[in-house]
């Protein structure tokens, strides 16, 4: 795969995912405990520089006219089950609510549902260029792939709404899969990075990943739905062999919240996202611990992102 590791420095599921939660369909096989002794601690550094690909392709993202039909969300929904009971395109039900992060709906969320007998009552509108790496993709242990997108933001506002469209192509340069990636947070502020991720089931070791922005639109900064929050007394302890890291600290807030989430990716030596977690608290729940696995080389370090909303 070729990689865009020296153009750009910055600072760094479809249908298988399950709402709220890390994906579910094939996850990341956890290693057993290591032995006491055998890791290696160290304070979890800022983000360091990713090389990320030049400005990406414009596409166009179809949104619905002013009169949708409005669908509110049940337990159990997913973004796929919702697109199958209607049936449309899961795309289409993405493209026609932006603001929406597909793995953190919450029950009585309102969606809007485009009408698929009115394929021409859309609008075109072009996603925010924001500069992303190539995919990363590892064979699972089901015989399907993983591939994770790295995407910065850096155009000076929130960013939501993001997501890629992920091409898997075979040795002959014939297209064979094509799935939609999502990132497991909603905003991606100003600065930083965060990958978006998609499972492919039952597809050859050695295909070709190449992604394409579909999504992206700014937020809104003093969105009172989220609250701001910090991390503190983050510690991170890879094991030995590199192929499990550990990571615990405490989230810092100053108002009482919802919903919180901590997001653990982890980066090899060449800085491939190879392995991605999310922590979600239970009721008041600050302290936070995660286990990430790679999913290919040792793990060199881990960066963490939160999210809060009220």
């Amino acid at each position: 795969m070729a990689r865009a590791l020296h153009k750009l420095l910055i600072p760094v599921l479809g249908l298988a995912l399950l709402i709220a939660c890390s994906p579910q369909g094939d996850e990341v096989p956890q290693r057993a405990p290591t032995m006491a002794g055998s890791l290696q601690t160290y304070q979890t550094p800022s983000p360091s520089a990713i090389p990320l690909t030049a400005t990406p392709i414009s596409t166009s993202t179809p949104l619905p006219t002013a009169t949708p039909h409005i669908y509110t969300v049940r337990s159990g929904d997913t973004m796929g089950s919702i697109a199958l009971e209607f049936g449309l395109d899961i795309g289409d039900l993405v493209n026609a609510n932006p603001d929406v992060s597909p793995s953190a709906m919450s029950i009585g969320q309102e969606l809007i549902v485009p009408d698929k007998a009115l394929p021409n009552a859309f609008i075109s509108v072009e996603p925010l260029q924001i500069p992303f790496a190539d995919p990363d993709c590892y064979p699972s242990l089901s015989g399907g792939m993983w591939c994770f997108v790295l995407a910065q933001n850096d155009i000076g506002r929130i960013v939501e709404g993001i997501s890629f469209e992920i091409q898997l192509y075979d040795a002959a340069g014939e297209r064979i899969a094509s799935e939609t990636a999502f990132p497991l947070l909603d905003r991606l502020p100003d600065g930083e990075f965060m990958p978006a991720l998609v499972h492919f089931v039952d597809v050859p070791a050695d295909a070709k990943a190449y992604a394409t922005l579909r999504t992206a639109f700014e937020g809104d900064m003093d969105d009172e739905r989220y609250a701001l929050a910090s991390l503190q007394g983050v510690l991170t302890q890879v094991s030995w062999d590199g192929r499990s890291a550990d990571v615990s600290g405490e989230v810092l807030l100053d108002v009482a919240v919802e919903k919180v989430w901590v997001l653990a990716t982890a980066f090899d030596a060449e800085q491939n996202v190879i392995g991605v977690r999310r922590w979600e608290a239970i009721g008041d729940e600050r302290a936070f611990f995660i286990t990430v696995s790679s999913l290919g080389s040792e793990i060199d370090r881990v960066s963490l992102s939160v999210e809060a909303q009220r």
